[in-house]
């Protein structure tokens, strides 16, 4: 949707990010958006308490909807968890129906590579060739993981690799416009560090190495703004800190295969380690093997200490509602405009969901807050969107 105000034209423009947490890399991004298209309106879609990767997010979902904001952004709406702990794939497409039914015309996101073009006929390969299909099968009939077949599909094909995270996760957003015929332009921003660092790197550090430092009490002072450190100074959870009441439920649970992302293949090693392994990065690595990734351990452990049914996912696969986390009244202006052509019903808080659709996000506020106590749980069904008056 495009605006004119004093002759300028005016985009309604995407992000999509996780914000565990929030640094200076995030704002960097906000602020060349900004750059890049002045006077527009930032929609930010916003993981919430779990993430992608089946981590916790160290931020609460409204601290990073005050965080996003205070530093520019004008409407956050939550990806549901029913799709924010999923794989890239699933991610991708419920990020992308979320932006293209709030009418952004232009997504914005970080890549390593930094090619539109790259990434367009990368999907036009996963959507159109034929070959490349028998390629990703035989990859993983080798033994290789599913990422890594992709790539090395990709690669066969186009000489081109795709083997970053940012990449592979801007891949998946321009598959999802190309394959759904959305008219939606993506523009990437260059990525200025490497995800994967697990050191910090100065002020422009990785997720990543700010979460290891946190969990090894190093200092993280100048990594993120000033006003986002207070709030992680203070008690900060992840997965490993509810390993007993996971262990708990992998020692009891009679069919662990109900869960969402657990297979047959992998309840053996389950089985052998979970009582010999006193931690959870213990027993993350005794089960990891080639096949199943750090990344794909921690999914299944995350859906499995939320409870979260294969039968669930097949029931909420679909995008089916827009959860509002907090806007400025630029974004509610936006939201105004747009109200009545809107496919999905919009969420505020508990009141209005008519049909049980955030039971689930309940469930997982419920199982936090057993560390995280009432408060915790309290904000998920009390908490309104947040309005920033500007």
């Amino acid at each position: 949707m495009w605006y004119y105000r004093n002759g300028d034209v005016m985009k309604t423009i995407g992000l999509i990010c996780e914000y565990n947490p929030f640094h200076n890399g995030h704002l960097y991004h906000i602020n060349k958006t900004k750059e890049m298209f002045p006077n527009s309106t930032l929609i930010l879609v916003l993981s919430g308490n779990v993430t992608m990767r089946g981590e916790l997010s160290v931020l609460n979902k409204w601290d990073k909807t005050e965080i996003a904001l205070n530093h520019g952004i004008d409407l956050v709406v939550e990806i549901p968890f029913t799709h924010a702990s999923q794989a890239a794939d699933v991610f991708c497409y419920a990020s992308v129906k979320l932006l293209s039914i709030l009418n952004v015309d232009t997504i914005v996101f970080g890549s390593e590579s930094d090619s539109i073009d790259n990434l367009k006929r990368c999907a036009d390969i996963q959507l159109n060739n034929n070959k490349y299909e028998k390629l990703v099968s035989k990859y993983l009939s080798e033994g290789n993981n599913y990422p890594t077949s992709l790539s090395k599909a990709l690669k066969d094909i186009s000489g081109i690799d795709i083997n970053t995270p940012n990449d592979i996760l801007g891949l998946g957003y321009v598959k999802e416009i190309i394959k759904n015929s959305y008219n939606i332009e993506p523009i990437t921003i260059k990525r200025t560090n490497d995800y994967h660092d697990e050191e910090l790197t100065g002020s422009i550090s990785s997720a990543t190495s700010i979460r290891r430092a946190l969990i090894n009490n190093q200092p993280i002072k100048g990594t993120v703004p000033d006003t986002v450190l207070p709030l992680l100074t203070k008690n900060v959870f992840f997965l490993r800190d509810y390993y007993q009441y996971l262990k708990y439920k992998l020692i009891s649970e009679s069919d662990l295969t109900i869960y969402q992302t657990v297979d047959k293949d992998i309840i053996s090693r389950i089985n052998k380690y979970i009582e010999v392994s006193n931690t959870f990065d213990e027993f993350i690595d005794n089960i990891k093997t080639k096949y199943y990734t750090y990344n794909r351990l921690m999914r299944m452990c995350s859906h499995i200490l939320f409870s979260y049914t294969k039968e669930e996912a097949s029931t909420y696969s679909e995008i089916s509602y827009i959860r509002v986390l907090g806007f400025t009244d630029t974004g509610k202006k936006h939201l105004n405009s747009i109200k009545k052509d809107l496919e999905l019903p919009i969420i505020t808080n508990y009141s209005n969901d008519k049909h049980g659709l955030l039971d689930i996000e309940m469930r997982v506020a419920k199982i936090l807050g057993l560390l995280q106590g009432e408060e915790f749980v309290r904000q998920e069904y009390q908490n309104k969107p947040i309005h920033k008056k500007t």
